[in-house]
């Protein structure tokens, strides 16, 4: 492999101080909390820098984030690896709980389902993937997710069951 090979497949990762946010999202509600990150006054968490996705919209119960796949997501055969798209639709279906949740309350993933429907490729061009609330109760939500084309195509869908819980302010 020549130089220009390995130059051309490099990537390089920025993202900002993770405490940033974290600190922001105990001092807000949720939604408040999801649109400082979609409007740009908070950074994304390094995930998101990782994965290559970004917060596109957020509202009561629904998140949208835009994912580009790009070979550095792939799996050993060639396509973006399942993990990726796990993560991305994880991310989106616990976001669309977070908007839910007033200052103080937290969540955590309990439970993921994914189904793989195709193969995810670089030459689909950039993905959306939605998140929404199903049920939102005092203790537990649950949410479900897609992975679509710009034409509606559908390339992934999950569900997941959140825990609700006091968050630790201060």
């Amino acid at each position: 492999m020549s130089n220009q090979d390995l130059a051309e497949r490099s990537l390089s990762i920025h993202w900002d101080d993770p405490t940033i946010g974290a600190r922001a999202a105990r001092e807000l509600s949720g939604l408040e909390y999801l649109r400082e990150m979609t409007e740009g006054r908070l950074p994304q968490p390094p995930v998101a820098k990782l994965l290559r996705f970004d917060f596109e919209r957020a509202t009561e119960g629904e998140v949208e984030f835009s994912f580009l796949p790009h070979e550095s997501h792939f799996n050993p055969i060639g396509s973006v690896h399942g993990g990726i798209i796990s993560t991305l639709l994880d991310s989106a279906m616990g976001c669309s709980v977070h908007s839910l949740l007033p200052r103080g309350k937290a969540y955590t993933t309990l439970e993921l389902k994914v189904n793989f429907v195709r193969t995810v490729l670089p030459r689909h061009g950039k993905l959306l993937c939605r998140g929404k609330v199903i049920h939102a109760g005092g203790r537990m939500a649950t949410a479900e997710g897609q992975l679509l084309d710009a034409a509606g195509k559908l390339y992934a869908h999950a569900t997941t069951t959140c825990m609700i819980f006091d968050a630790q302010l201060g």
